[in-house]
């Protein structure tokens, strides 16, 4: 008897889905903010108490207006699957830290309710929301957006991408790879320390949060073609500066990756990494922008439902029409 009732166990007949998983949303979203607290902590170190501000205020605003947006729908809050925290932190790491402490109150409100909460809240949102709210700030304020400072002395200064790219400010000189690498260069709060989201990424690859595809393909797409499309012709180059300056490790590691915006299958997410890489270098080399990160992942957000209808395998017994 006692066997036949384990058998019985196994014969269940339910709806969808039928494979099971012990991850839920506030756990998948609690290893991103595990994996942004290294970037975190070095923004606090680099840029002082103006940093700490800047992401309390983009937080505390996410949270507060994701809790609103429920209740004015007179549903349960939804913060505590954390998603709102994430946003309201990637907004902030995507903001230079001379910016006014209401610029990051008005880019979280945005983020929530126009991008994320109007398109039917987490799951329904066709933009990376933190990124759509840096592109409107940067068209509303772009003088606060693109003020930058030096780490420590905040003194004022352009960026090491801003020297790099053809159209940038001349004169400046590069800043070494040692310096890029440990984040000791102007930049957006979150973007100049390649060791620390490296050391957050590499936390997300072993808790399987993301997959090396998209990361891979976009960094080593940027990697190629800035190396190719040197300024003095092919092969000429630096496409180590090109990696480790702007928001390129940023982007690829926690962006590019984000679970709503990017394809499912693997070999998707290898054309979003690879179309993101592209874009990226387009605008930075012949835009009007010597940054390129934000836009081709939000170009690229637009295209995830056609890389998954062309990168969907076919299902078993399908027969393809005209």
């Amino acid at each position: 008897m006692a066997e036949n009732g384990a058998q019985n166990e196994l014969l269940v007949v339910s709806s969808s889905p039928h494979v099971k998983t012990r991850d839920t949303t506030q756990r998948l979203m609690g290893d991103v903010l595990i994996g942004l607290a290294p970037a975190a902590a070095a923004a606090g170190y680099l840029f002082g108490s103006r940093a700490l501000m800047i992401m309390a205020a983009s937080v505390g605003t996410a949270v507060l207006a994701e809790h609103l947006v429920s209740r004015m729908g007179h549903k349960r809050t939804t913060i505590g699957d954390l998603s709102a925290a994430v946003t309201g932190l990637l907004l902030a790491f995507n903001l230079p830290p001379s910016v006014p402490p209401w610029i990051p109150v008005i880019g979280s409100a945005v983020a929530i309710l126009l991008v994320k909460a109007l398109f039917g809240g987490l799951g329904g949102n066709f933009l990376n929301p933190a990124l759509a709210a840096r592109a409107i700030l940067l068209a509303a304020w772009p003088v606060h957006m693109t003020a930058w400072i030096r780490p420590f002395d905040l003194v004022g200064t352009a960026t090491p991408l801003a020297t790099l790219v053809p159209k940038g400010v001349a004169g400046v000189p590069l800043p070494s790879y040692l310096d890029m690498f440990l984040g000791r260069i102007p930049g957006s709060l979150g973007e100049t320390s390649a060791l620390a989201l490296l050391a957050g990424g590499l936390y997300l690859l072993w808790r399987r949060v993301i997959d090396w595809h998209t990361p891979v393909a976009f960094v080593g797409t940027v990697f190629v073609l800035t190396w190719l499309l040197g300024p003095d012709g092919i092969g000429t180059g630096d496409p180590l500066a090109h990696v480790l300056s702007g928001g390129l490790m940023l982007g690829a590691l926690f962006m590019a990756t984000d679970y709503v915006t990017s394809p499912v299958t693997p070999r998707g997410r290898l054309v979003m990494g690879l179309g993101c890489g592209l874009l990226t270098v387009l605008i930075r080399i012949y835009g009007a922008f010597p940054e390129g990160v934000s836009y081709s992942i939000l170009i690229m957000n637009v295209a995830t439902p056609l890389i998954d209808r062309w990168m969907t395998p076919r299902k078993f017994g399908m027969v393809k029409t005209a």
